[in-house]
């Protein structure tokens, strides 16, 4: 019993590191009309500037948008 305690403790306090989430700062334009759009996104792993432009190209077409840049790559 005495080693599960701090076995426990570790696993509590690692999880939040394992399971940190990847977010991309990103520019975007719709044509008609002409608007620029700047977000943050959460995407999916690889926490790749790649990753992000495919992920985020997907995402923006179905709202009418056309990613222009990816800014950053973060995880958090």
């Amino acid at each position: 019993m005495k080693n599960i305690v701090p076995l426990a403790l570790c696993a509590l306090l690692l999880a939040p590191a394992a399971h940190a989430a990847c977010y991309a700062e990103y520019k975007a334009k719709r044509d008609k009309p002409f608007q620029l759009h700047y977000d943050v996104a959460q995407i999916s792993e690889p926490c790749t500037v790649q990753s992000a432009k495919a992920q985020l190209n997907r995402r923006l077409a179905g709202q009418g948008l056309t990613l222009l840049k990816v800014l950053s790559v973060t995880k958090q």
